[in-house]
């Protein structure tokens, strides 16, 4: 697994003037369908992995070693550029160091550490964010975490939504302060929000929950955004698809009457069969 290609890959990226939507994969079978699609980029978000891994919801019970070793099972599968929701790094700024330790040796390309108040705090009500004391704190922990200065690390917050445009700024700068990469904003909704924040941030910006007026891929960049999510509704649909055809199979359709089913020329394809098929007649025979 080169790691440094994928990462440098994803710097160029970051230091380019154009805005990209990275394919949300959350196995190794969907990162290579990303990746034979033409996606310059992976995203795998906490909540997916936790959908993924327990089949829980997004409430923080996923653990890093579970995290890392479904990342580090998505990179070795391929060699798209993974980019990793890390949550609140699992725990305090001495965590968000392990956190990042981990998820470079999983082969990952860049990762966000977020301000948000995480896990829920005994009695509380809606979201609650760290000081931005503490935030750079965790910032400067997962920097001193890297050992790969090519590995991009991004400060996320999504004060905007909640304190307005004027706090995101001012988190944002005290994390690109302490030294990360760019910042990850959650829930910019419209283009002045987004504008105000261009005009005060000079770094890449990454964005996700975004509002329906901010999809224009063109529009973004000029804006500096270098990332823009859409969602993660590939999990969605292939849950769909699943209980479809076990649905199917229940009813007592039969196996060859079922629709949409992966051909198997393309379960080849994704599987890498011909490759496996050499090395077993090069290794075996």
């Amino acid at each position: 697994m080169n790691t440094r290609i994928r990462r440098q890959k994803l710097r160029e990226i970051f230091d380019s003037e154009r805005c990209i939507h990275p394919g949300s994969v959350f196995d190794p079978i969907s990162a290579r369908i990303a990746e034979d699609l033409g996606f310059e980029a992976g995203m795998f978000a906490g909540s997916i992995a936790s959908l993924t891994v327990l089949g829980a919801p997004d409430i923080i019970v996923l653990t890093l070693t579970e995290f890392a070793n479904q990342a580090h099972r998505i990179c070795r599968a391929g060699e798209l550029p993974l980019i990793v929701d890390a949550d609140h790094g699992y725990g305090n700024a001495l965590n968000v160091k392990r956190t990042v330790e981990e998820l470079e040796t999983a082969g990952i390309a860049c990762l966000t550490i977020e301000d948000t108040l995480l896990p829920r705090r005994f009695g509380a009500s809606g979201a609650e964010f760290l000081s931005i004391e503490e935030g750079v704190g965790k910032m400067k922990a997962a920097l001193a975490g890297r050992q790969d200065p090519d590995l991009i690390v991004l400060g996320r917050t999504s004060a905007v939504g909640a304190r307005g445009v004027d706090e995101g700024i001012r988190r944002a700068r005290a994390y690109l302060d302490a030294g990360v990469d760019g910042i990850m904003f959650v829930g910019i909704k419209t283009r002045p929000e987004l504008e105000a924040i261009a005009a005060e941030i000079d770094a890449p910006i990454m964005l996700g929950g975004s509002g329906a007026e901010l999809q224009d891929a063109a529009y973004l960049a000029q804006c500096g955004v270098r990332i823009s999510l859409q969602g993660h509704q590939p999990f969605m649909a292939a849950v769909q698809a699943l209980h479809d055809t076990l649905k199917a199979l229940r009813d007592g359709t039969p196996p060859a009457d079922l629709q949409r089913v992966a051909s198997s020329e393309l379960m080849d394809r994704l599987t890498r069969d011909a490759s496996y098929q050499a090395w077993q007649e090069e290794f075996l025979n």
